[in-house]
């Protein structure tokens, strides 16, 4: 059996293409999975990293306004779906999925083109336009949202969840956890994280308000993203504060759910699955520069649950800081946030769909 799995671009898309090749190929051992990215992105050394073949294809996001850098990037997708074609016809795939991102629409169209069975992961509960045009070449669309079929054929439609990485779902004790990072178990500790990059509002929101965080002896375990690394860095060193853990990239972020009592995030669809299984009392701060605002959509996915705390881009300067504070110290909010989080929550998402693309091969 031989696989493709197109797409990338964030650890949102990559980890959980991986995630699914890990569990098709702990169902069949003997199968042939090669990945399909972007040039340049960051699925060029995760994949790899994985241990998995990835090919590169030049082709980038359009510009949203009218711009003559655009004739350049259409030229670049031409050649894109070129190659596309080329890998289909050299490496004969039984299936083709699609986990979104820039590399993920060339191949499918391709693949659709060519008759070649084409399962959809849509992580997002909102569809974009790519994917909604591109459902017609596909048998399956795997969605972790209900009331996908606005945007799908409901026939097409099966709800599986996000896949996520497995570290997550390892139980490991507070102890262990608040040790490896250094942290006190007696403090109440909050989780910042922007996504695999980070999020610039929310760094700077946390950069003005780590003083009033720390006079209430709020922990902060902060993730950064590689753009904000050097002036967390430097606010750490002039703080000196044992509450104040600073890094680029959390590895063990199993050890960073188990210790958080409030998580503040973007909305991307990977990172709210993680929540979900974490079972983590939630503020969102949804990305206002990602197509169709689907962060948002996503948080008010959660919202309608009475599930997370949803804060904007705009507002969150003003106003995220006093509200962490204020959610730490509300015993019974923090209490049902966990719950209705949890009851969204979907187990071994990946399984899952690696069954859905097994049954689509084998037909």
């Amino acid at each position: 059996m031989k696989i493709i799995i197109s797409g990338g671009g964030t650890g949102g898309h990559i980890f959980p293409a991986i995630s699914i090749a890990q569990a098709l190929e702990n169902k069949i051992p003997q199968c042939e999975i090669l990945f399909i990215g972007a040039k340049h992105r960051m699925e060029m050394q995760k994949v790899p990293e994985a241990g998995y073949k990835i090919i590169g294809l030049p082709v980038k996001g359009m510009h949203k306004k009218i711009s003559l850098k655009n004739f350049g990037l259409i030229n670049k997708l031409i050649i894109s779906l070129v190659k596309a074609g080329r890998i289909l016809n050299n490496f004969k795939p039984n299936v083709v999925v699609g986990v979104g991102g820039f590399a993920s629409a060339p191949v499918l169209y391709m693949a659709g083109r060519k008759k070649i069975p084409v399962l959809i992961q849509e992580q997002n509960s909102y569809a974009g336009k790519a994917n909604k045009y591109l459902a017609k070449y596909a048998q399956k669309i795997c969605v972790a949202y209900q009331e996908m079929d606005k945007y799908f054929p409901a026939e097409k439609i099966i709800v599986t969840g996000n896949p996520v990485r497995k570290d997550i779902l390892q139980k490991i004790t507070a102890t262990e956890a608040f040790k490896y990072f250094n942290l006190n178990p007696t403090n109440k500790t909050i989780l910042v994280i922007g996504g695999s990059l980070g999020a610039k509002t929310i760094n700077t929101s946390i950069a003005e308000g780590v003083d009033k965080l720390i006079e209430n002896g709020v922990q902060v375990l902060w993730q950064t993203g590689k753009y904000f690394i050097k002036e967390a860095n430097e606010i750490s060193r002039q703080k000196n504060s044992k509450l104040l853990f600073v890094k680029e990239f959390i590895k063990r972020m199993d050890y960073a759910y188990r210790i958080a009592d409030v998580v503040i995030s973007r909305a991307g669809a990977g990172t709210i699955s993680e929540l979900c299984l974490a079972a983590k009392p939630v503020i969102l701060i949804p990305s206002p520069n990602v197509a169709d605002d689907h962060q948002t959509k996503n948080a008010d996915a959660l919202v309608k649950n009475e599930a997370a705390v949803l804060v904007t881009d705009n507002d969150a300067p003003k106003v995220l800081i006093n509200k962490a504070i204020a959610l730490l110290k509300n015993e019974h909010k923090l209490s049902s946030l966990r719950s209705n989080i949890r009851n969204m929550a979907y187990m071994n998402s990946d399984e899952r769909i690696a069954d859905e693309i097994i049954n689509i091969a084998t037909k």
